[in-house]
């Protein structure tokens, strides 16, 4: 069954920050979950080979990669808004820093980071961390598959022992002399780590379940490593120098221009990168009940104000830029991690490999490091991305952004992206389609695109070649309609309806759209705000029975759109005070009686009791069903309410099924239910009881005959109750009978004696309460 999602916050929302379980209770000892500690390991050993192998791609001292880490999982798991997101270098940072450093060299590289960091702060500052998400999805994996195809052709050449060169297309035209020169111990490391990375997840069985504890990329490194030095090739490993020749920030020194477009690239691809990873990690979160219960969601701007502080300390400590990443924050959640303290703890383990493990990670070779940063490029060009933009038709979106970051970089790619994306969104609001024709007699007009005012001069030729007396449907294949569309198509509508024509407006699906609330000729306006009844739905729906799928949410909708807003302050005094309803008033479950409806009441006015034929069991004759007693005890001890009504209607299918029922045969749920109405039916046919009557005249059969006499029966029954004997007796409460009759719309009151009482259509202040029924 579907959880029910709240459309307000819950209480659970206010609870108190402390509370939450990744901020430990004031007062209490810091303490660190399993969970977290082998959470941080499983990342950890991801972590230090990419940051190494990222490091290594942008063209960045190695130990850049291992600040970076540090600090984004430190400083990014305490003060970040997304507890079990990751941060760290990041490989969608790789083009964008390696163009820096080339162009600025490296300390300035260091500076840019830092600003970006503070534009970072400023815009967590401003809570503009949502407006950021606006940008079309199309566009950035646009961007990321751009990238991913810069560091895989970049890779590729260290892969096979070369050097890359500056761009994409100086690598690809270089491809060809490098392949003619291959490194066979720089390419034999590189398919070792290749082939272990794509074997890994996929070993089979119970074996395959116990090795992949250990994360591919960590094996992959690993095994090269081995290889490399049990057999001594001659290739090139990893060099940290001294950490106090490690090189730190430096003033800016560049051009002011080029200076504040790398600020921005940085920034943007930072903080698109970031908030995208905090809400796929809310997504995998959410799907995972017993996670979903402890770890809140995520607070974007405050992952801003965490990503902008991680770069600041990170470009001024040398490190590379911060930013959150995919696949350490998946297996920190799928590890198992609950809290921040993952996150946190993986950056402490970064730093004492950082320091003490210096020896172990020179043994690495840079081929094993290429191929692990290539392969994580060709993941970022992901089939189900593109198969998802081409089915929300924005595959050329998707193309020209990637081609724009492969030829021209990523800020000008990006640029190109999202005007594409305006353009193509602006053709599409534009682009209308108007055909009209004749099938069987019917004038089908239909319209594909948005109905906007640019599309009003050729909707208007299209409808003013109907006839006046023909009958219309307009089919309209859009979701946007604006006021000077609508106006043209209100007015031609009812003016063809008052030539004698008939015109049905539906949408994509065929169900008919209904007219607004505000209609005049609404049949249901006059009680109701919503428009979701027999009396608006299409012919053919009515004849079939069946309703339109999405009616109940649709009700919901406009009931929290239209009702809600005025209600909402009644239902909180309700919700403060508690119920105190004057009246328990019994009906059949019939969907055509609407009690609010007949009897004018809203919230807490009535406590209803809806079953199968509005029937009173005796009391001791439930046979385990006592959901009627207790409701009646609950409402005449509990609630203290002052009159009780048994409501019957007209056409009633149990009082059918108790005359067309033979006795006998087997006992059904049903036919066990309806034993309680028996008495009626022997009431009915007793011939010293007097035949209730409508408003001077006889029942219209004995359906009817039987519906009246049941509501007599089902009094007689709550006398037989004791807590009703008991109020009765102290003169403290009163019972009614009423029928209503669905075909009129007409409510009848019963009086002493058995007869029945038309109602007017109004009723006045001077009509009195009927007396306790004394039959």
């Amino acid at each position: 069954m579907s959880a029910c999602v709240p459309t307000r916050t819950t209480d659970s929302a206010h609870t108190p920050r402390a509370n939450k379980p990744h901020a430990p209770p004031p007062g209490k000892r810091f303490r660190i979950a399993g969970a977290d500690l082998s959470a941080s390991v499983a990342v950890f050993l991801i972590a230090l080979p990419l940051s190494l192998g990222i490091a290594l791609a942008t063209g960045a001292p190695l130990q850049a990669g291992l600040v970076a880490a540090a600090v984004g999982g430190i400083l990014v798991g305490l003060l970040g808004g997304s507890p079990l997101q990751v941060s760290g270098p990041a490989a969608g940072l790789t083009v964008v820093t390696a163009d820096l450093i080339q162009q600025y060299g490296w300390r300035t590289t260091c500076a840019i980071t830092v600003c970006a960091g503070l534009a970072q702060l400023g815009l967590g500052c401003l809570r503009v961390a949502r407006t950021a998400l606006a940008v079309s999805p199309a566009v950035v994996h646009g961007m990321l598959a751009g990238i991913g195809v810069t560091i895989a052709v970049a890779q590729l050449h260290i892969v096979l022992g070369g050097t890359p060169q500056s761009s994409v297309l100086a690598n690809v035209r270089a491809l060809p002399a490098q392949l003619a020169d291959l490194h066979p111990a720089a390419l034999t490391i590189s398919l070792l780590t290749l082939a272990i990375l794509l074997l890994w997840p996929r070993i089979p069985g119970r074996v395959g379940r116990v090795v992949r504890v250990l994360p591919a990329t960590l094996v992959s490194v690993a095994a090269a490593t081995a290889v490399a030095a049990a057999t001594g090739l001659g290739v090139d490993k990893v060099a940290l120098p001294s950490w106090r020749s490690h090189a730190l920030a430096g003033l800016p020194d560049g051009p002011v221009l080029g200076l504040i477009a790398a600020v921005l690239t940085t920034t943007l691809v930072c903080s698109v990168q970031s908030l995208l990873g905090a809400v796929a990690v809310d997504k995998v979160v959410a799907g995972q009940h017993d996670l979903h219960a402890r770890v809140r969601r995520s607070d974007l701007d405050r992952e801003l104000l965490g990503q902008g502080t991680a770069n600041i300390v990170s470009g001024t400590l040398g490190g590379l830029p911060v930013a959150g990443v995919a696949v350490r924050s998946m297996a920190n959640v799928r590890a198992g991690a609950v809290s921040r303290n993952s996150t946190m703890l993986h950056g402490v383990w970064v730093v004492v490999a950082a320091l003490l493990l210096v020896p172990v990670l020179e043994l690495i070779p840079l081929a094993a490091l290429a191929a692990l940063v290539m392969s994580v490029g060709i993941q970022m060009v992901n089939l189900h991305h593109i198969r998802t933009v081409t089915r929300h038709r924005e595959i050329l979106v998707y193309a020209v952004t990637t081609l724009g970051v492969v030829l021209f970089g990523v800020l000008e790619g990006v640029a190109l992206g999202v005007a594409v994306a305006v353009a193509v969104s602006l053709h599409r609001l534009a682009r209308t389609r108007i055909t009209h024709c004749e099938v069987d007699g019917v004038h089908h007009v239909r319209v594909r695109g948005q109905l906007t005012f640019l599309a009003v001069p050729r909707l208007s030729r299209a409808l003013h070649l109907i006839p006046h007396d023909a009958d219309v449907i307009v089919e309209l294949d859009g979701s946007f309609m604006d006021h000077a569309a609508y106006e043209s198509l209100q007015c031609w509508q009812d003016a063809h309806i008052a030539h004698g024509g008939s015109v049905e407006i539906t949408g994509r699906s065929g169900n008919r759209i209904a007219e607004p609330a505000s209609s005049a000729h609404s049949c249901c306006r006059p009680w109701t705000p919503w428009r979701n009844h027999h009396c608006d739905r299409p012919q053919e729906e009515q004849r079939e029975g069946r309703p339109s799928n999405h009616q109940l949410a649709s009700g919901i909708s406009a009931f929290q759109r239209n009702t809600a807003p005025h209600v909402r302050g009644e239902l909180a005094r309700l919700a403060r005070e508690g119920q105190q309803p004057a009246q328990l008033f019994l009906t059949c479950a019939d969907s055509r009686v609407v009690t609010s409806m007949i009897t004018s009441s809203g919230p807490g006015d009535l406590f209803v009791v809806r079953n199968v034929g509005n029937l009173v069991p005796l009391p001791g004759a439930e046979s385990g069903d006592d959901s009627v007693g207790a409701a009646i005890e609950y409402a005449v001890d509990v609630l203290k309410v002052r009159s009780i009504t048994v409501c019957g209607h007209s056409g009633c299918g149990a009082m059918q099924a108790l005359l067309a029922t033979p006795p006998g045969g087997p006992q059904t749920p049903l036919k066990r239910w309806l034993r309680h109405g028996l008495p009626s039916l022997e009431r009915m046919g007793a011939q010293d009881k007097a035949w209730a009557r409508l408003a001077g005249r006889a029942p219209a059969d004995a359906v009817e005959q039987l519906c009246l006499t049941n509501v007599v029966q089902q009094l007689e029954h709550l006398k037989a109750h004791e807590s009703v004997a008991r109020r009765l007796a102290e003169n403290d409460l009163e019972l009614h009978g009423m029928y209503f009759h669905v075909g009129e719309a007409q409510a009848y009151l019963l009086t002493e004696g058995g007869a029945a009482e038309q109602l007017p259509d109004e009723v006045f202040d001077q009509v009195a309460p009927t007396a306790p029924i004394k039959v």
